[in-house]
């Protein structure tokens, strides 16, 4: 793990005790509801990337088979209390989003929800997803990105750099250019909120 990702993983570490509530007002105004739709969405064997706290384990489907990985092991901590509040199998795992140990081809669904302001090298990362994500399955991914318009963005980019020093996460990451620079073409996006908050389908035609 280089050194950009360790200090990032040391910031999760860090706020693992708050981050639900620093989450809460965003919970309560329109992501929970994301997350319960997004759970609709996922079939055969799937891979949750950045499980975090685990706030999606709560709405996981009974019928399907899931693993969940997180390179933070205080939010792993949190992610395991969940599951057994809500008595869910799935299998958490510590893990690098940027390099993962599943072989190829391993999941039919691999989901995010506001992961990839955090991945240090979200290329490398996103690739990684369409590598262990199967022919013909899908990537599902829910992420807050930079504003397109001239005002918006612009606050974004100047107040960027005091949030990644406080929570190691990016507000100016523009994520759908990133999925097509990883060489995932084939997507869908929907806007969930103005054009900051977007759902991504990636069809993994590989």
């Amino acid at each position: 793990m280089d050194k950009h990702t360790q200090l990032i993983k040391k910031r999760y570490n860090r706020i693992s005790r708050i981050y639900d509530l620093m989450e809460s007002p965003m919970e309560m105004m329109s992501l929970k509801k994301w997350r319960i739709e997004l759970m609709r969405d996922l079939q055969g064997k799937v891979l949750e990337v950045g499980v975090g706290t685990g706030k999606n384990i709560e709405f996981y489907p009974d019928s399907l088979e899931i693993t969940a990985i997180d390179f933070s092991e205080r939010m792993l901590e949190k992610a395991r209390q969940k599951a057994e509040i809500y008595k869910k199998k799935v299998n958490l795992m510590e893990m690098d989003a940027q390099y993962m140990r599943f072989p190829d081809n391993s999941f039919d669904t691999v989901f995010t929800t506001c992961v990839f302001c955090s991945v240090p090298d979200p290329i490398k990362g996103l690739k990684e997803m369409g590598r262990v994500c199967k022919a013909g399955g899908r990537i599902i991914m829910i992420e807050h990105v930079r504003s397109e318009k001239k005002v918006l963005g612009t606050i974004m980019d100047v107040l960027n750099p005091v949030v990644v020093n406080l929570y190691g996460a990016n507000i100016n990451r523009r994520t759908v250019e990133n999925v097509k620079v990883s060489g995932l073409l084939n997507i869908e996006v929907i806007d969930l909120s103005g054009d900051i908050v977007k759902k991504i389908i990636i069809y993994n035609n590989k």
